[in-house]
């Protein structure tokens, strides 16, 4: 498991919250300048975290997502200009669930070019600890 420093964590967590409230198509220039900040690999990170959660509630209206944890059953394989995570999860109206996703981006990591995604069954609350996925 990847241990991130406390305050990179807060920083991409508070990056992530903000670009779920905008998708891809509306992001504004104040959102674009502080997923710019953030170093290469965190930035590619955050917008394939936040498209995926854009999608999966926009695809299908049982889900409302609102927290993705990318590495929960596996560490992603991260590339120039994708992440493959097949052992995500995301949260949904309280609930986690299995999740798969594959996400490529241009250069900038800004544009989401390709998502792919497989949503898998609930994880049970009791596992919630052990995979580091909070209420």
């Amino acid at each position: 498991m990847l241990l991130v420093p406390p305050m990179k964590t807060l920083c991409m967590m508070a990056i992530a919250s903000l670009t779920l409230a905008f998708p891809a198509s509306a992001m504004d220039n104040a959102l674009r300048a502080g997923l710019m900040k953030l170093d290469p690999q965190t930035r590619l990170e955050q917008r394939c975290d936040a498209e995926v959660l854009d999608r999966i509630t926009h695809d299908d209206r049982k889900f409302k997502a609102d927290r993705v944890v990318a590495y929960a059953f596996a560490t992603p394989e991260m590339s120039a200009d994708a992440i493959r995570s097949p052992g995500a999860a995301f949260r949904s109206k309280g609930q986690w669930y299995r999740l798969k996703f594959k996400c490529q981006t241009g250069p900038d990591h800004m544009d989401v070019l390709q998502l792919r995604y497989r949503i898998g069954d609930e994880i049970p609350e009791a596992d919630w600890a052990k995979y580091n996925l909070y209420d």
